[in-house]
């Protein structure tokens, strides 16, 4: 059936909307680009470090591939692992906010690709582009929810839902809601620095995880929905 056309008035409506702004990009990356940002653009290798806890941060990293593990140690030596960043995460932000120094480290955990923005040119754009302004904040607002998620998870959960927590979010979601699937295998040290308990714990659930079916891993680890029933669980 052929779309019925409006009348009246539709003739002024359209000529406005023609005068219109071309709507903006939808990524952050074609927006640095149309502020003409001197971005730089960085490979690692697994195992590199983009930049040390202690370090004076001078840039913002965009992650575009890869993923990136964040850490901070404490006074006595202890690591903790605060969060495993994947493509289209922000690390290093804490600069913009006139943080002095890295409170964290943050290491390449596979073959990863970033964008280096210098701290200037992150605040002359954020000032700048209305439109890569809030990109930026929806993002850290909705980073924020999650680390209120993960210390809820952390004060209140089992270690083994702990567990299959980290282990759906390291997969990422489909728009339904079910995990991705493959991923490169993380080591059990990591897994355990992620959710506070010992490696051997954390070994413990993986094998209940496979037998049960939930998890198949070789060289890569592969989540199946199932596991969320053990979050859902109560």
């Amino acid at each position: 059936m052929s779309p019925k056309l409006a009348t009246g008035n539709t003739a002024p409506k359209l000529a406005f909307a023609s005068r219109l702004p071309a709507p903006a990009p939808a990524d952050p990356v074609s927006l640095l680009a149309r502020n003409n940002a001197a971005i730089r653009k960085i490979d690692y290798l697994g195992g590199d470090q983009l930049f040390c806890q202690g370090e004076e941060g001078r840039a913002v990293f965009y992650v575009q591939k890869g993923r990136v593990k964040v850490t901070t140690v404490s006074k006595s030596g202890k690591e903790a692992v605060l969060s495993i960043l994947h493509a289209g995460d922000f690390v290093g932000e804490g600069c913009v906010a006139n943080q002095p120094v890295r409170t964290v480290t943050a290491t390449a955990l596979t073959n990863t690709t970033v964008l280096s923005i210098p701290k200037q040119e992150m605040m002359r754009v954020l000032h700048q582009e209305r439109h890569f302004s809030d990109f930026f904040i929806n993002y850290m607002l909705t980073r924020s929810s999650r680390f209120e998620e993960d210390l809820t998870d952390q004060l209140f959960n089992s270690c083994e839902k702990r567990l299959a927590r980290a282990l759906l979010r390291l997969a990422g979601q489909n728009e339904d809601g079910t995990p991705k699937g493959a991923i490169p295998t993380v080591n059990q040290e990591t897994l355990a620095a992620m959710i506070g308990t010992t490696r051997s714990r954390v070994n413990l659930f993986m094998n209940k995880f496979r037998k049960l079916g939930f998890i198949e891993y070789s060289d890569m680890l592969k989540i199946h929905s199932s596991l969320l029933e053990v979050v859902q669980h109560d």
